[in-house]
């Protein structure tokens, strides 16, 4: 092992084994002995790995890392390596106030620094609930110093009353039950809570599910990770694998760099297409590809994602759930269905080494019913739907999730098929919906669309999975169980809400949805891709003068720094300043003493 050489030095060296300054080794080497570590480990000429542990008791989605760090620790030893894990900022989407998209960019920051500022020559990234893999990913193209992704798998599948319960799906789709009066509030708790059978993040292809599949687009995972269920053995052999290859990627000098090109994050914009993915993989997405130098705009997402059929079937697009879709072969079986038809770039370099197309050999799925061929699909066309208008510059539509009953609604008028005009109904954050939404004196009726502001980046902060609002429980109980919804907030990805989202600007800046009023009507075309406020440009003029809507203060200084400093869900609600920064770990800190 140690009659390796590196492809270029490892970076601790310099911390372990510099000689022109004997002081600061002594230094660095003195505490690290104190749990056990002898000099000779530290300076052999082994690379010192990272395990970045995502998991905690405070994010239960990834605690499954606690115990899978251990076969990655052993997989990093038997293949010639020094693991040292360290903990990262606890990320859970479901119990984090306000939201856990502020943790995103801090999650963010603080592993930039830890790469940087310690002598880790190479990274395994644990990953799981919604940010934490996104989050990893913008850390290492900042540092670019070799890493891998590790998800942690998704839950066993839930069942109630004989029914297959997906973890989030079920609550949206539950609490329109408790509205019609079908199940009351202990039957609403016990489908919610029987989603959850066993370790692991969201069963459904709620965003976690789909950020861990994106991983592995961009060939940023070992093949087949993304989707091994978290308690199935094959789990804890693909860490101890994991840890056996980012050793040799040490080796090898293969860093991020030379992984993240454009062709690879339009291959994984194809991807969350083929699998009905998570709205959230656009912000995501986009800041992935900011930091790491890539030219990617929203028209990317129509030119080269829309016209993806929908292949998996799996909720909320479709109706099974995580275990069958990893027996049914899992991301590398939908790659090769999209690699067949010669719609992904096979020559995309991946952390294994070898190209997109030579780790998809022989992988075709023997379950057509969970994984679809092109040629009968769930959906011709299913990717998100960018949209613009007066209202905003850009926002999208998630179309997998589109019910017959809404199409029939709304997007089948003889003559104006895909478009429709409805009534807005404003509300000013997810208070103001829950709060009014039942009030008679709205007169909220099939013909409307619900409106939500102030859940952007800067208004809520942190922009907030609020614009999936169901109409008020009277409509609810006449069957009509879903409304168009539009705000600049995002919705959870195990939504099977067909809103408008992600708008960008957001009302807090001055977009469009600040002048909107109650009683607007509101004309959108999903053939043109506009979505327009039928109002006198005069009168918008006069609204604009007017006071924009009030948003709560900062109750903390990280919510303050990240209104300051974070733009706007289009561009990935990144960190203005931080996207300058490349390629950090080539020059060595300087000395602390």
């Amino acid at each position: 092992m140690l009659d390796r050489v590196p492809a270029r030095p490892f970076r601790s060296r310099d911390w372990f084994a510099d000689p022109a300054r004997s002081d600061m080794t002594a230094l660095y080497l003195e505490r690290f002995m104190n749990y056990g570590l002898t000099p000779a480990e530290l300076r052999c000429g082994k690379p010192i790995i990272g395990i970045a542990q995502t998991g905690s008791d405070l994010s239960p989605c990834n605690r499954i890392h606690v115990e899978l760090a251990k076969r990655t620790r052993d997989g990093i030893i038997a293949a010639g390596g020094i693991p040292m894990e360290f903990p990262t900022i606890p990320i859970f989407e479901n119990c984090r106030r306000p939201t856990a998209a502020l943790d995103r960019n801090l999650a963010y920051m603080t592993l930039v620094e830890t790469l940087y500022g310690y002598p880790i020559d190479a990274v395994v990234l644990t990953t799981g609930c919604d940010k934490t893999t996104p989050a990893g990913i913008m850390a290492v193209s900042t540092v670019d110093i070799p890493a891998i992704v590790l998800s942690g798998g998704p839950m066993l599948d839930g069942w109630h009353d004989g029914e297959l319960v997906g973890s989030g799906t079920v609550i949206w789709r539950s609490r329109r039950k408790l509205a019609a009066g079908e199940i009351d509030e202990e039957e609403f708790l016990q489908r919610a809570t029987d989603s959850a059978p066993s370790a692991g993040h969201c069963n459904t292809m709620g965003t976690a599910s789909t950020m861990n599949a994106v991983a592995e687009a961009l060939g940023m995972s070992l093949t087949g990770c993304a989707a091994i269920p978290a308690p199935y053995r094959e789990r804890g052999q693909m860490a101890y694998e994991t840890g056996r290859r980012i050793v040799d990627m040490a080796y090898e000098d293969l860093r991020p760099s030379k992984i993240l090109t454009r062709a690879a994050f339009l291959n994984a914009i194809r991807v969350v297409s083929a699998i009905g993915g998570s709205s959230n993989a656009q912000p995501h997405i986009m800041a992935m590809a900011q930091h790491a130098g890539v030219e990617l705009d929203m028209a990317d997402w129509a030119d080269h994602g829309y016209d993806v059929p929908l292949i998996v079937n799996m909720q909320p697009a479709g109706k099974y759930l995580g275990e069958r879709f990893h027996r049914a072969g899992g991301v590398p079986a939908v790659m090769h269905e999209l690699s067949e038809a010669g719609m992904l770039d096979t020559s995309c370099l991946t952390i294994t080494g070898h190209s997109v197309g030579d780790n998809l050999g022989g992988r075709v799925t023997n379950d057509r019913e969970m994984i679809h061929t092109l040629e009968d699909p769930l959906l011709e066309r299913a990717g998100f739907l960018v949209l613009k208008g007066n209202l905003f510059d850009h926002a999208i539509m998630k179309t997998s999730v589109i019910s017959d009953a809404f199409r029939m609604r709304y997007l089948s008028t003889p003559g104006a098929e895909n478009r429709f005009e409805a009534r807005a109904v404003v509300f000013d954050g997810s208070d103001d919906y829950h709060h009014r939404i039942n009030d008679p004196a709205l007169g909220i009726d099939a013909q409307c669309i619900l409106v939500i502001r102030g859940s952007g980046p800067i208004g809520w902060p942190g922009s907030a999975e609020v614009v999936n609002m169901q109409p008020p429980d009277a409509l609810i109980q006449q069957g009509v169980l879903t409304l168009p919804t539009l705000g600049d907030g995002r919705q959870s990805g195990t939504s099977d809400s067909p809103s408008i989202l992600n708008v960008s600007p957001e009302s807090a800046v001055g977009g469009g949805l600040a002048w909107l009023r109650d009683g607007d009507m509101i004309r959108i075309d999903l053939d043109a891709g506009t979505c327009n406020a039928l109002v006198d440009p005069d009168e918008i003029a006069r609204r604009k003068t007017e006071p924009a809507p009030p948003i709560p203060p900062s109750n903390s200084p990280w919510e303050e720094l990240y209104r300051e400093k974070t733009g706007q869900l289009a561009q990935g609600g990144v960190l203005d300043f931080a996207v300058k920064y490349r390629g950090i770990a080539a020059k060595t800190p300087r000395h602390n003493h």
